[in-house]
This record gives C-alpha cells, structure tokens and sequence, in this order.
C-alpha cells in the first residue's frame, strides 16, 4: 500500500518540476514605474466618464478606444429611430381614437375597419414599443458612460508575468497515521 503512494508521490513530483520548469521562465522586465506613471497621466477615468456623459463615444476616444465609438452611435441610432417612428404610429392611432370617441361631428376616425377597442390595443402597442426605444436609448447612454470608466481604469491594469502557479506533491499523514498522496498548489504574487 506505500508502495503506491511512493509511486505517486514520484509521478507527481516529477510533473510538478516539469509544470515548475515551463512556469519559471524569465520574464522580461519593463521598467514598471515608468510604464505605470505614464498611463495614470494619460489616462483618468473621471475624465473619460465626463467626456462620455457630455458627448457619447467622447471618453472612448480619449481612452483610444476608436472603434467602440461607431458601436455605441448604432444603438443610439437604432434606438432613437424605434422611438421615433412607434412615437409617429402612436400618434396616428391616439388621434384616430380621439376622433372616435369624441362627440365632434367634424372629426372622423381614418383608419377603416378598426374599432375602439383595436385603435385602443394598436396605439397601446406603439406606446409600449416607443417606450422601449427610449429605455434602449437610456441605456446606451448608460453603457457609454460605464464603458469609458472601466476602460480607463483598466489601463493600468497589470498583466506581467510576475504572477506564476506551481503544481507539487504532498505527502500528509492521514487516519491511523496513514500516508496519503495530495497534490499541493502554490500561487506567487511577485512585487514590482
């Protein structure tokens, strides 16, 4: 029975050098305080979530983010144009309605073979698809703003090669005294 966990002690140890040998390469060093005070000084990101709330697409292009700024004007556009013409259709039938119901004899509905109850659903149903053009609109808006500052935040974000993980055997003493084969993970968080 200690044979076979010698084995594996042996099997994981020797995968473990080999995951330790391909992890503990050299990493190029980049003179990181240089880098770092560049990129605070370039970058802010209350000024780039300022610029986006002025002028959407703005705190993307300050943040050098060009191609995100089409994007966001697609769903604003997208958006401004379910609005506008649910808003042109609710219209119609809220004006065909009052026509129905009032007691004018100089007004008249235009819409042939709708009643009160089909105008009410059809201008209910432009309203709630307006509604959500201005909500999709809002949220773009939203985005944009919320975008900008993530971005500018996560550009001094580090992704160096000071951060490494090692796989390596345990041997632990368990029930009865018992040896017993574990596998022991080790994470390094190196400082600048």
């Amino acid at each position: 029975m200690w044979f076979k966990s010698l084995f594996f002690i042996g099997l994981f140890w020797i995968l473990s050098n080999k995951v330790v040998a391909q992890t503990n390469s050299t990493p190029i060093q980049i003179d990181s305080t240089q880098k770092d005070a560049k990129a605070m000084k370039n970058t802010s990101a209350r000024k780039a979530s300022i610029y986006s709330a002025i002028l959407p697409g703005l705190g993307q292009g300050y943040n050098k983010k060009y191609w995100k700024i089409p994007i966001i004007y697609a769903g604003l556009g997208g958006f401004a144009y379910l609005f506008y013409t649910n808003h042109q259709e609710y219209t119609y039938y809220r004006k065909n309605l009052l026509a129905e119901t009032d007691s004018d004899p100089n007004t008249s509905n235009e819409i042939i073979g709708y009643d009160i109850s089909g105008l009410q659903s059809e201008k209910l149903r432009y309203k709630k698809l307006r509604d959500f053009g201005i909500i999709g609109c809002s949220l773009v808006y939203v985005f944009n703003i919320i975008d900008a500052n993530v971005d500018a935040h996560l550009k001094t974000f580090d992704v160096s090669d000071n951060l490494s993980m090692q796989f390596k055997p345990k041997l632990i003493l368990a029930a009865y005294n018992e040896p017993a084969v574990g596998l022991g993970i080790k994470f390094k968080f190196k400082n600048r």
